[in-house]
């Protein structure tokens, strides 16, 4: 048997392994660190861009402000008054001529059922300058109300059709009746 005798006042290690993997993942660390810095470098100069590009576009919007509350001004004088509301008038009147009735009916004669009677129509222009058509209407049954809404709804001339009302038949009038508002697709 033999036996290891190491007479040396400081016994030989094995560091080399170990210095050579510290050694390697420092240079990776300061790497790392190299290109974080660089990183946060780029970012500022982006960051530096945006807000000089953010700062110009709310100059523009503070100019075109000014201009706007200029314009209201001039609009809002006593002697302009009168012709501002002429202009809403007149517009509200060539909107209201901008709707179709002969088209408004070969719509609805595409699409209501044979057993829907239509009894009137009032069409109008809503908030968002859309047609929405106020109708009443009959039918013997209520499915029959049900199977017109269903048609208005898969149709790609109507949207957002409702029933608000309805009434169920009485001894002088026979027939179901209901409240429609849908909105039409006719363009102004």
């Amino acid at each position: 048997m033999k036996i290891p005798i190491n007479l040396a006042s400081q016994p030989f290690r094995r560091d080399r392994a170990m210095v050579a993997a510290s050694i390697a993942v420092s240079v990776l660390l300061v790497a790392t660190l190299g290109a974080l810095v660089s990183l946060v470098l780029l970012d500022r100069a982006q960051l530096a861009d945006v807000r000089s590009d953010l700062n110009r576009l709310n100059r523009q919007i503070r100019t075109v402000n000014a201009e706007q509350a200029k314009l209201d001004a001039v609009l809002r004088r006593p002697e302009n008054t009168e012709v501002l509301e002429r202009s809403v008038l007149l517009n509200q009147i060539l909107y209201r001529k901008g709707i179709s009735w002969t088209k408004i009916l070969e719509d609805l004669g595409a699409t209501v059922p044979y057993s829907v009677q239509i009894i009137n129509i009032r069409p109008f222009v809503n908030k968002d300058n859309k047609i929405t058509l106020d109708m009443q209407v009959a039918a013997q049954t209520e499915g029959a109300i049900i199977d017109f809404l269903k048609a208005l709804e898969s149709s790609s001339l109507f949207e957002e059709a409702s029933a608000p009302t309805q009434m169920a038949p009485t001894q002088t009038e026979p027939l179901f009746r209901s409240r429609v508002l849908v909105n039409y697709a006719q363009k102004l």
